[in-house]
């Protein structure tokens, strides 16, 4: 018998509706009541003892790109970053697609990856957004989501099919919204940066249009629709006043749509180029708005490797997308939680770990008896400063190499066994 007990920390557990300061006991990779006679003790005195982290939105590149990230360097990003569970994108190379690339996904992350690892299925064969993939046997081979992410399907009797199989098969949507005729050839936020720097602009209204249509379709095909990285006021509009009429439609929010806005990309530094583009003031203040309110619910990294050379480049040669996963804790606990007080941390904790959990119909996000023992320590003062040198990731495409942050993962712990320990 393998057993823990993490001793006199504030337990915060949303699923339970939980938050005291007490002993967890973990025995033998799952949650106990019963003290075990022989055990390790982990003194969390000070620390927040959270259910193990969840991330429902992440690249990790692998099959086809393993130059900048893989299953193996992903995961210790993510154990680094308090997660202790991540839902990977599907486009890669081959796309995952069909059964014999998911089935390689999970056998390769089995044997590298000491966090869990899930993947997702494309809605379109080769994400050309022209046929649908094979939904049941996605279904089967153990996907979690179906998502097209990356790219956007803009057919809308196409995604119709999709929304009615998805729902067959109690698979959620998740959908990256961007109207390709709205957004055209956009680099960047439409507003004053983009004209005066001259880069072509993007509307938020390219995103506005594909959240109504999925809210039209979540709601007509009454299942589960998820918009990911909401970065637009209008969307935070949109979503409200659906959730209001009780649709079935969510939002997620990536750190560095709140943490920046379109002025950091005046020096034409591409590690401030992502998809959708940084926007204005308003915009991350209705997003402020959105998760105070809980409008948006879920959060989550885009963690989007790519390689120095990649970004290495003019502007508009560069590939959208940032890293996330060593950051984004504490991003969100500084700005969330310690500067805008938008939230206090218990919601915080129910965002990384309740809710992705019930979105995605997974068993994972509580400390309930008999659950997997998955942890993550949190020690909400700590303060550190983001050095990208050091990062467990392949890749170092981050805006925010030197910020100082208050609040990080300190311990990382899956089925009972610490995968990250933090040497601060």
């Amino acid at each position: 018998m393998t057993a823990t007990i993490i001793r006199n920390g504030r337990i915060i557990d949303p699923a339970n509706d939980r938050d005291e300061i007490a002993d967890l006991y973990l025995v033998d990779g799952k949650f106990s009541e019963q003290r075990p006679n022989e055990f390790e003790e982990i003194d969390a005195t000070g620390l927040i003892v959270s259910p193990g982290l969840i991330d429902l939105h992440v690249h990790f590149r692998e099959p086809g790109f393993s130059h900048k990230e893989t299953i193996a360097s992903g995961a210790r990003a993510a154990a680094a970053g308090g997660f202790t569970t991540v839902v990977c994108m599907p486009n890669t190379s081959p796309v995952a697609d069909s059964p014999s690339t998911i089935g390689w996904i999970r056998d390769r992350a089995e044997e590298v990856a000491d966090i869990n690892v899930l993947t997702t299925g494309a809605i379109s064969k080769n994400l050309a957004g022209e046929e649908l993939s094979p939904i049941g046997s996605l279904a089967q081979a153990g996907v979690v989501a179906l998502t097209d992410d990356g790219r956007c399907i803009q057919n809308n009797e196409l995604m119709r099919r999709a929304v009615e199989y998805a729902r067959m098969f109690d698979l959620p949507i998740l959908d990256h919204c961007q109207d390709y005729n709205l957004v055209g050839n956009g680099l960047v936020h439409e507003g004053y940066w983009s004209t005066l720097l001259g880069l072509p602009g993007w509307p938020g209204a390219g995103e506005e249009a594909i959240v109504a249509r999925n809210i039209l379709l979540a709601e007509s095909c009454d299942h589960r629709l998820h918009c990911q990285h909401i970065s637009s006021a209008g969307s935070v509009r949109l979503l409200r006043e659906a959730r209001v009429r009780g649709v079935k439609i969510s939002g997620e929010v990536c750190p560095h749509h709140i943490a920046l806005t379109d002025a950091a990309i005046e020096n034409f530094d591409t590690n401030y180029k992502m998809n959708p583009p940084l926007r204005a003031q308003r915009d991350i203040d209705a997003l402020l708005d959105g998760i105070a309110d809980g409008t948006l619910d879920v959060l989550a990294s885009d963690h989007a490797p790519h390689a120095k050379f990649e970004k290495e480049v003019e502007f508009d040669a560069a590939p959208f997308g940032i890293i996330g996963l060593e950051t984004e804790l504490g991003l969100f606990l500084d700005l969330l939680v310690h500067k805008h007080k938008t939230i206090d941390i218990a919601r915080l904790v129910a965002l990384f770990t309740m809710n992705p959990a019930r979105l995605l119909g997974l068993k994972s996000g509580t400390l309930s008896l008999g659950a997997a023992a998955d942890v993550t320590l949190i020690n909400p003062a700590l303060e550190w400063t983001v050095d990208a040198a050091k990062f467990e990731s392949a890749s170092c495409n981050t805006p925010f190499d030197g910020w100082k942050l208050k609040g990080r993962a300190v311990r990382t712990i899956v089925a009972g066994k610490t995968v990250w320990e933090n040497a601060l």
